[in-house]
């Protein structure tokens, strides 16, 4: 699989990467062992960038990644995130002492001494206007506990902001057919920076795979059952913010134009990797089969002007009103 830089990080890394939210919390359950298979198998098909979060299951994402990789010599990035562990989380949280512990309690989860890259966990908009903030991010790579950090965001107002700061390598943001905003001015100036951009939510909770319908039923701790209002989280996390019967007919019109022997799982990925911007795909599995199709995208054939046109024409029509000024 090709890789592309992150950034000014100095890594390398594959187009198609592995998000592990679905390894610790959310999804519904799973075990230490379906999470170790799935980590083994998205390794071994070539996949270098991992990334979690100190609350997914608590923690148990990390260390599912820490043991796994302790058993490995594999040469991967790992990138993991803090503050959602503050409660009630607000700015005034963001500070050097809640970060550092923060810090502390990811690396030994996942067993390192320092902590390949950071990300702000979708803080507060009052965070990135708060200079100290990043400050003590640049603090504690002074002090060898992490070696880079970035940001992920909900907003693309955030991620304007926080690429200001210098510091700020990598922003993490969600994007795939029904979420295109990015695309616009975040993408050219994450470009002109020189910024890494991780692309997460790219199947829009599993509606850009093909595989749900209008009688899908999810189990209680999984967010797409819980969190389609945005009563736990932000609404956005949760089928991209779009209405679920809406993203079913985007999902069908889509699969119009996927060629024979491509999943819609294979070509969103595509479409996404045709941004020069991006420079990794982060979608969460714990099936192997999943991972490994997810990884074939990488080597499937540009789209055509046609296809383009038609996932534009799809935004528009299911999408747009409803996230495009929202996020």
């Amino acid at each position: 699989m090709d890789e592309r830089p992150l950034g000014t990080t100095g890594f390398d890394v594959s187009e198609i990467g592995l998000g592990t939210w679905q390894l610790g919390s959310d999804w519904g359950p799973v075990t230490d062992e379906e999470a170790a298979d799935a980590i083994e198998t998205a390794l071994d098909a070539g996949i270098t960038f991992l990334d979690t979060a100190d609350v997914y299951g608590d923690g148990d994402s990390e260390r599912r990644i820490g043991a796994v990789l302790d058993d490995r010599d594999d040469d991967v990035v790992v990138a993991t995130k803090a503050g959602r562990r503050l409660d009630p989380h607000e700015a005034d949280g963001y500070n050097r002492d809640n970060l550092e512990r923060f810090v502390d309690r990811s690396r030994e989860n996942l067993g390192v001494e320092s902590l390949d890259l950071v990300q702000l966990h979708c803080p507060p908009r009052d965070a990135y206007y708060r200079p100290d903030v990043f400050e003590a991010l640049a603090d504690l790579r002074e002090t060898g506990k992490i070696d880079h950090y970035g940001v992920s965001v909900e907003k693309v107002e955030d991620a304007l902001k926080a690429i200001e700061y210098d510091g700020v390598e990598t922003v993490q943001i969600i994007f795939n057919p029904l979420r295109q905003r990015p695309a616009e001015l975040f993408f050219r100036e994450a470009q002109r920076r020189n910024v890494g951009v991780i692309v997460r939510v790219p199947l829009a909770s599993g509606l850009l795979t093909g595989a749900l319908s209008a009688d899908a039923e999810f189990s209680e701790d999984d967010h797409r059952n819980y969190n389609r209002d945005g009563d736990a989280f932000d609404v956005g996390e949760t089928f991209a913010g779009i209405p679920f019967e809406d993203g079913l007919a985007a999902a069908e019109s889509l699969e119009t134009v996927v060629p024979d022997g491509v999943s819609l799982a294979q070509f969103t990925l595509r479409w996404i990797l045709s941004f020069d911007a991006v420079s990794t795909i982060i979608p969460g599995s714990k099936t192997p089969a999943h991972i490994r199709d997810n990884v074939e995208a990488a080597s499937l054939p540009p789209l055509s002007a046609d296809q383009f046109a038609h996932v534009e024409d799809v935004y528009d029509t299911y999408a747009r009103e409803h996230v495009h000024h929202r996020w």
